[in-house]
């Protein structure tokens, strides 16, 4: 996203903003402000809303948790 970002501004809008459905804090690898957030999470594989595991879950119209069983 930073360098998304910083990329953006080279080009010298009059401004840029992030939105985020989800965030994830525990995946932050560098910081960076998200300007509209929808939900902080916890570290778990959603699906749905148009995320996906496997081409499969993209459809629901909500979000998941996708629990791993022994047959995954």
């Amino acid at each position: 996203m930073n360098y998304i970002i910083e990329n953006l501004q080279t080009r010298h809008p009059t401004s840029v903003k992030l939105c985020s459905l989800l965030h994830k804090p525990s995946r932050m690898k560098k910081q960076c402000t998200i300007d509209y957030l929808g939900f902080t999470i916890e570290d778990l594989f959603v699906v749905g809303y148009g995320l996906d595991y496997a081409q499969r879950y993209r459809n629901l119209p909500y979000i998941a948790v996708l629990e791993q069983t022994a047959q995954d």
